[in-house]
């Protein structure tokens, strides 16, 4: 009888050290669960704080052919935007990179870029073409914000009866700061400042890297390639930025500004004979059949000093038309003419 006594006192024990320890674990628990739930409520309130937010575009107007000048307005958001349609490829380039969830409709009906194929998944909505948006399909998506540029300003105004719309496109007079701007509206809008920051100091080394490249050369021209035709660009136009920000010298100023550059005879690039000519394929980022290499490379461009040294850059299309004013496209391209000029 002892035995048992003995037995039950020790089991006894035993069972009560078991549910003390269970209650150890179970308090361990609750305050791990508590300090997340913490830390989750302390990032949310940090985002929080920063909203309401008013946000300006990233310039005042544009000029368009169908609707005339465009006015860009402030946009005020009362909350972090949870869905986004995302037109311009710069800017969803930025988005990306930055890690922001959220974007719910792109426009798959134009060339994606290699880099954010990503984006053609079903997952997300096709919102048209870069020039032409589905306005219904845009509708029912029911997004927090639009972000336009320059190919969507057309329907500025129709895109605001559906949700606020921002316009972040970048600026030909001012390319480089209007994409920095671009990127500074994003890291803003979803606390992604310490991103921006990373990526901005690889652009400080990158364009240390062309700056001393480009001091190797005397004279340079940016060209379009656009089904056997050629356009020219000067300082003061959309690849200004080139000569600009990274140090290339223009061969000559005397070309008018477009958009799609001024019609440049391979005559014309044989009689200003730069020492690098950089050329980029329009008609492969359109989805078209391209002989760049063929058409360019006649008996009149194997005159030039560019050719001889071979020093014809031909540039990624897409990249460089449609997608430039993101932070991984930009970075990209500095990459692709060190590359092509090491």
């Amino acid at each position: 009888m002892k035995k048992w006594r003995n037995f039950y006192a020790v089991f006894a024990i035993a069972l009560a050290l078991l549910l003390a320890g269970c209650g150890s674990a179970k308090e361990v628990n609750n305050e791990a669960a508590e300090t997340e739930e913490k830390e989750v409520e302390t990032t949310s309130n940090a985002q929080d704080s920063t909203y309401p937010m008013t946000v300006s575009p990233t310039i005042a107007s544009t000029e368009t052919e169908e609707a005339g000048q465009v006015l860009f307005e402030d946009v005020t958001f009362e909350s972090m935007p949870k869905k986004m349609v995302v037109f311009d490829y710069g800017f969803l380039d930025t988005l990306d990179a930055l890690g922001v969830e959220g974007v719910v409709g792109v426009p798959k009906d134009s060339t994606l870029p290699a880099h954010l194929e990503k984006y053609a998944h079903d997952e997300y909505v096709n919102v048209g073409s870069l020039k032409e948006p589905l306005l219904e399909d845009i509708a029912e998506i029911g997004p927090d914000v639009i972000f336009i540029s320059a190919r969507q300003a057309t329907f500025y105004e129709q895109l605001k009866e559906i949700a606020p719309v921002l316009y972040i496109g970048t600026s030909q007079d001012d390319y480089w700061n209007t994409f920095l701007a671009s990127v500074d509206i994003a890291a803003k809008m979803f606390g992604k400042e310490a991103e921006a920051d990373e990526y901005k100091g690889k652009f400080d080394e990158a364009l240390e890297k062309i700056n001393a490249l480009a001091s190797n050369y005397e004279t340079s021209l940016v060209t379009m390639y656009n089904e056997g035709k050629l356009s020219g660009f000067a300082t003061n136009s959309r690849f200004g930025y080139v000569y600009d920000t990274y140090g290339f010298k223009p061969v000559t100023e005397d070309i008018e500004a477009s958009t799609h550059g001024s019609n440049f005879g391979f005559e014309a690039i044989l009689k200003f004979n730069p020492q690098v000519l950089f050329v980029i394929d329009r008609t492969a980022a359109v989805g078209g059949t391209s002989n760049i290499q063929k058409d360019l490379e006649n008996e009149i461009i194997k005159k030039t000093e560019a050719y001889k040294n071979n020093r014809i850059v031909y540039l990624d299309g897409p990249l460089w038309y449609l997608s430039g004013g993101g932070l991984q496209s930009e970075l990209a391209k500095i990459e692709e003419i060190l590359a092509e000029l090491k």
